[in-house]
Formats: structure tokens, C-alpha cells, sequence
């Protein structure tokens, strides 16, 4: 299993370009949001070797600009990708893909390819999904913005695959998180309530994490602390091998 961020904030390679926005590519064929623009998207993805064709299958986390900016790009190039986008998504948004290529609406959690679920629409208001990948190290849960609240969508991650994730001593008697990585939203929040965030995060068995996009600086350097060495600084070029 391979992660690569295309899209974010920050960028790990001076030769890539950073946008306000989140972007992964999941192993070669699943786009995880398309960030906020397609020039940049494209842009990176071209630098780093990314060929759209490949891209077979498009989650969107929720319905804002700076995660479907990049879309209407993307499809220009003629890639034709599965499109799952959570089923309160705008009409008008659903109508224009659909004249394009094959649009899924998410409701409840969803296989989207063995191994790969959505966690189903989370939240009240403002809906996101995000995406819960089983690896044998364990569930890697990725999120566009966890404006639902990210504590609350690692557990949704965590209940969308059956808990059939590795078993773990103690905490709330579920599986081992591997990996959240993705926006946080947190910009903003006290640095007591990022480490209860935090405990929450131990609790629910996370063992590392990579937060990035609207997570903000404050916070991130709190989930650094905290976390040590198994902190993962995140931007533009990030790619992780999680095997097997």
C-alpha cells in the first residue's frame, strides 16, 4: 500500500507546488480529493510521475472548493474514474459529474474495492467521509478536513471495517489505527484540547500520525510533540510505503 500527497499546504520538494487544499493518490488508481485548483494538481502529479490515466477511482470528502477544485481538470485530461462523493453533495455538483462519468453517492459505510472502505457520511450539517484502508500494519484512516471532528471520524473509520482490524491490549477493545493522516481542522483550538484530542487518538489505538491542510501550525506541532518519533511531517511529495 503506497500514500502520496499531491496536493497541501506545504511542500516537501521545492520543485512542487503547494495550495491551500489536500490531494492523495492511494496506491495508483484512487484519488483521495482533488485539491483546490487543477493546475496544481496536474502540475505535481506530472512532476512526480503520476500519469491521470491511471486514476481509476476519485473519493471526495466533503463539498468544498479547496478538496473538488482540481476535478473538472482532472476529467479534462479524458481519465473517466468512478466518482463517490457523499450523497448530501450539491445537485448541481452530482448533475455535472454524471454527464461526465460514473458518479457513486455515499450514504453508510461502503467497500469501495477490497480493502478500501468510505466511512459513509459523517457529521450533521457540514457531511464528510473519509477513507479507512486495512494493511497489514493495521488501518490507515485518511481525512479530507474532519470538520465532523477527527476523534469522531477515526471511530467511524474504525467501524466501517467490521473490525477487522489487528486486535490491541487495553484501550476501547478495537483495532489498531496504523496511521491517520489528512486534514484535522483544528486551526484555532486550545493545546488542551489537542491533547485530549490526542488521548482520545491513544485510546483508539493510533499509533501514527501525519496531519497536514487545516489541522494548523499550533496543533501540528502538538501531535509532533506528543508523538515523537512517530510523527510524520506531511506536505506535497510525501509518499509512504505501508506493506504489506
Amino acid at each position: 500500500m503506497k500514500i502520496t500527497i499531491v496536493y497541501d499546504n506545504k511542500t516537501l520538494d521545492s520543485n512542487l507546488t503547494s495550495g491551500w487544499g489536500f490531494s492523495c493518490l492511494v496506491d495508483d488508481d484512487l484519488l483521495f480529493d482533488t485539491g483546490g485548483d487543477s493546475r496544481t494538481l496536474l502540475s505535481n502529479m506530472a512532476k512526480m510521475g503520476i500519469d491521470p490515466a491511471g486514476i481509476r477511482i476519485v473519493v471526495l470528502s466533503h463539498a468544498h472548493g479547496d478538496h473538488t477544485g482540481g476535478l473538472g481538470g482532472l476529467l479534462g485530461t479524458g481519465v473517466r474514474p468512478t466518482v463517490y462523493v457523499p450523497r448530501s453533495f450539491p445537485g448541481r455538483f452530482k448533475s455535472d459529474v454524471r454527464a461526465l462519468t460514473t458518479l457513486v453517492e455515499v450514504h453508510g459505510p461502503v467497500e469501495i474495492r477490497p480493502g478500501i472502505h468510505s466511512t459513509g457520511e459523517v457529521g450533521r450539517g457540514l457531511v464528510e467521509q473519509a477513507l479507512a484502508v486495512e494493511t497489514g500494519q493495521g488501518l490507515v484512516v485518511v481525512t479530507g478536513c474532519a470538520h465532523p471532528g477527527v476523534v469522531e471520524m477515526v471511530r467511524r473509520a474504525k467501524e466501517s471495517v467490521g473490525g477487522r482490524t489487528p486486535p490491541r491490549v487495553g484501550g476501547d477493545g478495537g483495532g489498531e489505527v496504523y496511521l491517520v493522516m489528512g486534514g484535522f481542522h483544528l486551526g484555532g483550538t486550545s493545546q488542551r484540547r489537542v491533547k485530549a484530542i490526542i488521548a482520545d487518538f491513544r485510546q483508539l489505538g493510533v499509533q501514527k500520525v501525519a496531519p497536514c491542510h487545516c489541522t494548523g501550525d499550533p496543533a501540528i506541532r502538538v501531535f509532533a510533540e506528543e508523538y515523537g518519533s512517530d510523527f510524520i511531517k506531511a506536505g506535497v511529495g510525501l509518499v509512504l510505503d505501508i506493506g504489506p
